[in-house]
């Protein structure tokens, strides 16, 4: 059983999640047509799905509903206007020099990004939907298989990083792939690390996933921002 050997059980799921989740990026950007946008979407179909069937069959959980409290609505939007400013100030200070619109705008055509409404409706999406996905995924999910697979108490030495390293793969190959810099996806690649630190934290601090989607709100608010900055300004 694998609730008899729980390192091995946590490193499984997080295989199972992470290596989705690098698959369903990079078929969606290089498999082109329908092919690359099944798997995509059967990536992220799966990655909704095994944290529940893994919860209920393999953890023997059950949930339970927690509502946002004013902390949660506190700590989530004092982050997340850092997380703003950091994203912004980035791309004013150096982003908008060491990035290429035209690069950019040649990955937004290929994958049906280049219409203000198509783009606008997918920033809605990825700004207050999926950052929500995301957090169930990599905080309430994740982040705790990282504390499985290295327990006691050195979870806020080891399950954070690596929880927030686990998060970073996936964006590594998006932003390589629009970006074509090796500088700015390294740069670019470090804030995404330290964000899911911080997120990994908060779960940590809180053992809620609301102050971390309300701060991810703004910070893909931010990106959405800049995003629309290079493909339409």
């Amino acid at each position: 059983m694998l609730t008899d050997h729980p390192r091995q059980s946590a490193a499984l799921a997080l295989f199972l999640i992470v290596a989705a989740a690098s698959l369903g990026v990079a078929g969606g950007l290089y498999l082109p047509g329908l092919l690359g946008q099944s798997i995509f979407a059967a990536t992220k179909i799966w990655m909704l799905v095994l944290p529940l069937i893994w919860f209920l069959r393999v953890d023997r959980g059950k949930f339970t509903l927690a509502f946002p409290v004013p902390r949660d609505f506190l700590a989530g939007t004092v982050l997340g206007l850092f997380m703003f400013s950091i994203v912004a100030g980035a791309y004013w200070l150096a982003g908008q020099h060491w990035i290429d619109p035209e690069i950019v705008r040649a990955k937004a055509q290929q994958v049906g990004l280049i219409n203000p409404l198509i783009y606008l409706s997918g920033a809605f999406y990825f700004t207050f939907i999926n950052s929500l996905v995301e957090e169930y995924i990599w905080r309430w999910f994740v982040y705790q298989k990282c504390e499985a697979f290295v327990p006691g108490n050195s979870a806020v030495y080891f399950a954070t990083p690596l929880a927030a390293l686990c998060f970073t793969l996936h964006h590594i190959i998006a932003l390589a792939t629009y970006t074509r810099s090796g500088l700015v996806t390294a740069i670019a690649s470090l804030g995404v690390f330290a964000a899911g630190a911080v997120w990994s934290w908060c779960y940590l601090s809180y053992r809620s996933v609301w102050a971390c989607y309300i701060s991810h709100l703004f910070a893909d608010l931010a990106i959405a921002l800049v995003g629309w900055k290079l493909l339409f300004a």
